[in-house]
């Protein structure tokens, strides 16, 4: 066992603390990863606001990459020394889903047995399985991927959860390509990578949403062929016109991505779409959200399909290393998606930084 330095959430909507905690040793199929860098994600601030569960406390950080420090028995996928990027998806490889060959959609994925604990013994509950807001943290050895040892750990951590999300909410879950057109409803660190990702699949227009100007402007900067203001103009319309005057007759987009997460922007997605497109709900809604008034007829006459994305479908030892390769190739600016670089003291203020105004933040990323 060895002592870091780590952030926990102490209990619900209490700031955040800089405290001592106890990793263990790995135990068999386990690794201990020293991080070097981790971005601060909304999910990690609904797990200190208590909305994903109540397990307090809560050692917080999912979004990471470090370096493999040490393995337990039966470890074979990575070895000490190896760079990696941390996922929440280590599929068992026996659940239904992975052997209908699904294994994106595992119902079982795998994380550390053992748990890390404060000074006092305390259990602690590591935020999706992996707790990287800490010099060191404990993981299922199949939580690591191995990627390119020569890529920045503050750019391709963050494939550990956001960007992974919005890319794989357009290539995965949307189905993106060469000649469909694309709209995003909501400029977020997820939404801008949903349009690097359909900017990365050949797809046009890629229309952009939004009511911010600033993350309408980082859109662009990411691959957004138009922007649309939704606090001056109905996004819906919009979405028909630009799409139209591209495709004659199109009645909207190919492929629309929600990434807001609330009913009312849901609704404009959904009749965004053209005749038999897509409509993929990437933004997380909480669970007291509903969609209202939505005629069933509507649902049946313009078919196509109502999509959730979870984890933008994706299977991090097949995509994390693609994606680090195209970032190399200088095909996918994720370094854009890194608006500041932090240190681990700096987490509650990166919270606040979201929320704050001014410039907009796609990603503060602690690094150590």
């Amino acid at each position: 066992m060895q002592q870091v330095k780590a952030v926990i959430a102490r209990s619900k909507g209490a700031p955040v603390e800089l405290v001592t905690i106890n990793v263990p040793d790995p135990g068999p199929g386990e690794a201990v990863v020293k991080i070097q860098s981790c971005g601060v994600c909304h999910t990690d601030l609904h797990y200190r606001e208590g909305g994903i569960n109540d397990e307090f406390p809560f050692l917080l950080g999912h979004e990471a990459a470090g370096i493999v420090e040490s393995v337990g028995a039966g470890v074979t996928g990575v070895a000490p020394g190896d760079f990696v990027v941390l996922n929440w998806r280590a599929v068992c490889g026996e659940c239904r889903a992975c052997k209908r060959g699904d294994l994106h959609y595992c119902f079982n994925t795998h994380n550390a047995k053992q748990k890390m604990t404060l000074e006092d013994g305390t259990e602690l509950s590591p935020a999706l399985g992996i707790g990287a807001f800490a010099e060191k943290t404990l993981v299922a050895a199949g939580q690591c991927t191995k990627v390119d040892p020569s890529a920045r750990p503050a750019a391709v951590g963050l494939l550990g959860c956001g960007v992974m999300a919005g890319i794989g909410a357009a290539i995965n879950t949307g189905g993106v390509t060469r000649g469909k057109s694309v709209a995003v409803i909501g400029c977020g660190g997820v939404g801008v990578a949903a349009i690097a990702g359909a900017a990365l699949a050949g797809a046009s227009p890629i229309i952009a949403v939004d009511i911010d100007p600033l993350k309408l402007e980082a859109a662009r900067k990411l691959g957004a062929t138009h922007l649309v203001d939704s606090s001056k103009t109905d996004p819906v319309e919009e979405i028909k016109r630009i799409s139209a005057s591209v495709y004659p007759g199109a009645d909207g987009a190919d492929v629309v991505i929600e990434a807001v997460g609330r009913p009312e922007t849901w609704k404009q997605a959904f009749y965004a779409r053209d005749l038999a497109g897509v409509l993929v709900l990437v933004g997380v809604p909480t669970p007291d959200m509903k969609v209202p008034d939505l005629p069933l007829i509507d649902v049946f006459g313009r078919g196509g399909a109502l999509k959730s994305s979870w984890y933008g479908d994706c299977l991090p030892s097949r995509d994390f290393p693609m994606l680090v390769d195209l970032y190399k190739q200088g095909r996918l600016d994720l370094d854009a998606f890194v608006t500041e670089e932090v240190g681990i003291e700096d987490v509650e203020a990166a919270f606040a930084a979201m929320h704050g105004g001014g410039t907009p933040v796609l990603r503060s990323v602690v690094v150590l």
